[in-house]
């Protein structure tokens, strides 16, 4: 089911991307770690296939982990997860791969894998928000103090927080601006 737009019905697509190396989790890819009983991608895949708004998803992950992947997508039954691909070098890298297999549709979210706790109404009001520009994203208001160091690692001073926000996911875009921007930048989707 797509979400209804101004001019009828629109196709959502998701870009989940869990291509990372997950070098800070060691030997553990943190995409396939456990949590409360199922792999850590499985809460986000989970959520994603039961959003009326969703229409298909992409799941880009590390080229060591593709055939893991298309296992856990048929064992748990996606039916909204159209292709498994290969992600990139980088996560800019990993999405063009996952754009350039979505298929037209309306509007596209890039998630990340390794965010698990993505609600339906969050996805929801990105779609909202990113009608009026284009392209939308969630952001938090930084709380922790933020330093500024110099070369030697000691501290100059404090940055001041006030409007630093930290972007989060979904980034919502339509479609038509995400391949624009890639082309922009060289890189066709």
């Amino acid at each position: 089911m797509s979400v209804a737009g101004p001019d009828g019905p629109e196709r959502v697509g998701v870009i989940v991307v869990a291509a990372g190396a997950s070098q800070r989790m060691g030997e553990v890819d943190k995409i396939y770690a456990r949590l409360a009983g199922k792999p850590l991608l499985a809460w986000t895949l989970d959520l994603l296939e039961a959003c009326d708004a969703v229409d298909t998803v992409v799941l880009a992950v590390h080229r060591q982990r593709l055939l893991e992947a298309r296992d856990l997508v048929r064992q748990r039954g996606w039916q909204k997860v159209a292709q498994v691909c290969r992600g990139g070098m980088t996560r800019q890298d990993s999405v063009r791969e996952a754009l350039w297999r979505i298929g037209e549709c309306s509007w596209v979210a890039v998630h990340d894998g390794a965010r698990p706790c993505l609600e339906a109404a969050l996805l929801e009001q990105g779609i909202d928000a990113a009608r009026e520009t284009g392209a939308a994203a969630p952001a938090l208001a930084i709380s922790d103090t933020v330093k500024r160091a110099g070369d030697d690692m000691r501290v100059i001073g404090t940055v001041e927080r006030t409007g630093l926000d930290t972007v989060q996911t979904p980034q919502v875009f339509r479609y038509s601006v995400l391949c624009a921007a890639y082309q922009q930048a060289g890189e066709p989707a």
